[in-house]
C-alpha cells in the first residue's frame, strides 16, 4: 500500500468521488457509504457551503481513491466513506475531520464536530465513544429501502388532480412555491431570478432526469405536491429527495402519489429498490424499512 492524502479539488474530483461511491456500492446499501445520488444532490443544493469544498479530504492508494471525509451542507458535519478494505483509516480520518471540518458555535464561537457513524460500524463507534463524543439522537440519519413491486399497483388521486413532471411542464416558479410552502416556510416564496436559478440547479444536476421530478398538479394548475427522484442505472436503484406537499393540500394522499409515481417510473427503467434518508411514518406506511441509521456523535473540541 502507498496511501496518500490530498484535498478535494472541485470540480475535477466531483466525478472521481461519484465513481468511487458507485463502484463500492453493495446491494441493500450494505457498504454503508452514501449512495451516489446523495452526493449529487448535495452538490446541487443551495445550502451547500461552496467556499469550503477544498477542505474535503481524499485518501488515495496509488491512483485509486479509497476513502473520503466530507461535510454535507456546512462545516461542523463529518461523513466518512470507505473502500471496504481501508476501514482501518477511520482514526486518521476522524483526526482530519476534527482539525479541518469543525464548525463554530453561534453562541460562543467554540469548536465542535458532528461525526456521523453508522450504527453497524462497531469499530468506529468505539473510537468516537473513547474520544468523548456524545450521541445526539435528534440528528440521526436513517436510511430506508423499498422493494419495488412488479407489477406496480395503481396510484390514486382525488378528482381534478393529476400527475405531471418537469419533462411535461418545467415551471420553476411552481416548483419554488411548492417547496417553499411544503417545507413550512411562512407566506409566499421570495420571487426573483436568483431564487429560481437555485431551484433549477437543485434539480438539473449531472445525471438528473426531468421526467423523474414528479409533481401533483391541482385543478387551478399549481404544483401542490412534489417528489424529486434519482435513478442510478449501474446498480438499478432509485433515491427519493426531496418531497414536499403544500400545507393547504395535506392529508389528501398527494405526497404519497408523487412518491409512488416517481418510484414507479424508476421501476420502469429497471430499478428494483428505492432508498430514502428517513424513518418518518409517511415512508414506513408506503413500505420502506430502515436498513441502518447513521448516528450523530457530537464533541466540543479544544482550541
Amino acid at each position: 500500500m502507498n496511501i496518500q492524502f490530498r484535498h478535494y479539488n472541485t470540480p475535477d474530483d466531483y466525478k472521481i468521488v461519484d465513481g468511487f461511491l458507485i463502484n463500492n456500492y453493495l446491494p441493500g446499501n450494505a457498504d454503508g457509504n452514501w449512495i451516489q445520488p446523495a452526493w449529487e444532490y448535495m452538490h446541487g443544493h443551495s445550502l451547500l457551503d461552496q467556499s469550503s469544498l477544498g477542505k474535503i479530504g481524499i485518501w488515495m492508494d496509488e491512483s485509486k481513491i479509497v476513502a473520503v471525509a466530507h461535510y454535507e451542507w456546512r462545516l461542523g458535519e463529518a461523513f466518512f466513506q470507505f473502500h471496504p478494505e481501508y476501514r482501518f483509516l477511520c482514526q486518521e480520518m476522524l483526526d482530519y475531520a476534527e482539525n479541518n471540518l469543525f464548525g463554530r458555535s453561534r453562541n460562543d464561537g467554540s469548536k465542535y464536530l458532528q461525526a456521523y457513524i453508522n450504527d453497524c460500524d462497531q469499530e468506529f463507534l468505539a473510537l468516537v465513544i473513547e474520544r468523548g463524543y456524545q450521541k445526539d439522537d435528534e440528528e440521526a440519519r436513517p436510511m430506508a429501502i423499498y422493494d419495488i413491486p412488479d407489477p406496480f399497483p395503481a396510484i390514486h388521486l382525488p378528482a381534478g388532480f393529476r400527475l405531471t413532471s418537469l419533462a411535461d411542464e418545467c415551471d420553476w416558479e411552481k416548483v419554488h412555491r411548492v417547496l417553499h410552502r411544503g417545507f413550512d416556510h411562512p407566506g409566499e416564496p421570495p420571487a426573483g431570478e436568483n431564487e429560481l436559478e437555485e431551484r433549477r440547479k437543485m434539480f438539473d444536476t449531472p445525471t438528473a432526469r426531468r421526467d423523474l421530478k414528479v409533481a401533483v398538479q391541482a385543478p387551478n394548475g399549481d404544483f401542490v405536491a412534489f417528489c424529486g427522484m434519482f435513478y442510478e442505472p449501474a446498480h438499478q436503484y432509485a433515491y427519493v429527495e426531496p418531497v414536499a406537499t403544500d400545507p393547504d393540500y395535506r392529508r389528501m394522499g398527494l405526497g404519497r402519489a408523487a412518491v409512488l409515481e416517481g418510484i414507479r417510473r424508476c421501476g420502469a427503467l429497471g430499478a428494483t429498490v428505492a432508498y430514502v434518508g428517513s424513518d418518518q411514518e409517511f415512508y414506513l406506511s408506503l413500505g420502506f424499512r430502515v436498513v441502518y441509521t447513521s448516528e450523530c456523535w457530537v464533541k466540543h473540541l479544544q482550541e
